[in-house]
């Protein structure tokens, strides 16, 4: 009796091979997939954070109030923005779960890669269809076959290599075919298709619920020999911690990329305007341009500091959950919306009518951003003894500084967004102070939670001496002891 294929080495556990090695798989035309790993990443990162430039782009002229009709456009679009990056990030999901079985690729294999990428690019394409035209079924239709396109070309990698093909199968096809159900009912009824859509993004969950569920009614079932741990959907399975910080690195530095690329674009004065409005002096032209200047530093700190946060926190995961993915996938979401809030923030002086609301939605987006986080860091902390180091957990010389640290923007951001309903005359100013205070407050945390808990410790202290003497057996409002 043949035993079962035993999967190659898993990628997170892969060194660099010797030379002897390399030259053998150079022999045998294999080669190890580290590199094409990367360039995946990068591009899916880079696809799914440039979904939010239809949104960044939506033209609203001097003349138009920032009213309801205004809001529902934007805060459409915004859910469509979602939806689409989650699906990408579930097929970024997807590709790291298949190569964490796949450890070596061919030609074929390669190709196959890129015919996926190729795919994901038209993405941006479609989902620009879907919010210029969201009542027309094209765009909708166009992004679910893109989906199951990329399905058919992941069951192709699987089946290639002869891996558990049944079981990665049933696995590939879940979200092709709820997305081939989405393109047959944006043809009579498309509100159907995006809520199919959106199954996608939660099927993992919705089958671990439904699993639990069985077990509980007919009791645990005995896994199958054959079946693939690296392919359940258990949302405490382990993530290829290094890919999960490749992509959100990617996420991080795209969306820093993208804020500079209205500045180049709007804020370089014709030379034509410059010698009849200010008599050739370029300074005097650029300085008309300083609140979007502003806005672009502003913006690129908060960025970067998320990213800054972010990084700290994996400094301290051993390895990420799934329930940890999904939430980090969340954050990306809102960080990939920065560009959004930067559109808003640099409108403040063409449009101090609208100001009020605009500083909202850029605080919003910020708050979702690093609450996210935040909540990462908590189901880290459920689990710590596996997925936290040591001076991280609970009690860890570390633990008082992370907590801080990650909670200071969702903190901030709230409080600028409650402090503009009492203070609506004010609102641009505390949004700038925010901007302008939390680096700061970056800079001088470790010494303010040092402050905090040495404050702590002598409260502490005082209190001691209290408690002492009420524990006195002497004391007349205890009962003597026996």
């Amino acid at each position: 009796m043949s035993r079962p294929q035993t999967p190659e080495p898993a990628l997170s556990v892969q060194r660099d091979s010797p030379t002897g090695t390399r030259d053998e798989d150079a022999a045998n035309g294999t080669q190890h997939s580290h590199r094409m790993l990367s360039f995946s990443d990068a591009l899916l990162s880079i696809i799914a954070t440039v979904m939010i430039l239809p949104v960044t782009h939506t033209e609203i002229s001097p003349e138009q109030q920032f009213d309801k009709s205004i809001q529902k456009l934007l805060a459409t679009r915004i859910a469509v923005y979602l939806m689409t990056f989650l699906i990408v990030t579930v097929a970024w999901a997807a590709h790291t779960r298949l190569f964490q079985v796949v450890g070596k690729i061919d030609d074929t294999l390669a190709l196959l890669n890129l015919a996926c990428m190729m795919t994901i690019t038209f993405l941006p394409f479609t989902f620009s269809l879907m919010v210029t035209f969201p009542e027309v079924p094209l765009g909708i239709f166009l992004f679910c076959m893109c989906v199951i396109t990329i399905g058919a070309v992941q069951i192709g990698r699987s089946a290639h290599r002869g891996l558990y093909r049944q079981h990665i199968l049933h696995i590939v096809l879940r979200g092709p075919a709820l997305c081939f159900l989405a393109a047959g009912f944006s043809l009579f009824f498309y509100p159907a298709s995006y809520l199919l859509m959106a199954t996608v993004i939660f099927l993992p969950y919705v089958s671990k619920a439904a699993g639990w569920c069985r077990d509980r009614l007919m009791g645990p079932q005995e896994p199958s020999a054959h079946s693939v741990e690296f392919f359940t959907f258990d949302l405490q399975e382990p993530l290829s911690k290094e890919r999960v910080e490749a992509f959100s690195d990617g996420v991080y530095a795209i969306v820093a990329t993208l804020l500079i690329l209205d500045i180049c674009e709007d804020n370089v004065p014709d030379s034509k305007d410059v010698e009849e409005k200010f008599r050739g002096s370029l300074v005097a032209a650029l300085s008309v341009y300083g609140p979007q200047f502003l806005a672009y530093f502003g913006s690129f700190a908060t960025v970067g500091l998320l990213w800054f946060a972010h990084h700290s926190l994996f400094l301290h995961v051993r390895k990420a959950t799934q329930s940890m993915g999904l939430l980090n996938t969340l954050s990306l979401a809102f960080v990939g919306g920065l560009p959004l809030a930067y559109q808003q923030t640099s409108a403040f002086a063409r449009r101090p009518h609208d100001e009020l609301e605009r500083v909202r939605v850029s605080c919003a987006i910020i708050f979702f951003a690093s609450i996210f986080q935040f909540a990462m860091w908590t189901v880290a902390l459920l689990h710590e003894t596996e997925t936290l180091q040591p001076s991280a957990r609970f009690g860890g010389r570390e633990h008082a500084f992370m907590f801080a640290k990650l909670a200071l923007y969702p903190c901030a951001s709230l409080l600028a967004f409650t402090s503009t309903c009492f203070l609506s005359g004010f609102s641009t100013a505390i949004f700038h102070l925010m901007q302008i205070a939390v680096p700061f407050a970056f800079l001088l945390l470790r010494l303010l939670v040092r402050l905090a808990l040495a404050l702590l410790r002598a409260l502490r202290g005082l209190a001691r001496p209290t408690r002492a003497t009420e524990g006195d057996p002497q004391a007349p409002l205890l009962a003597a002891p026996c």
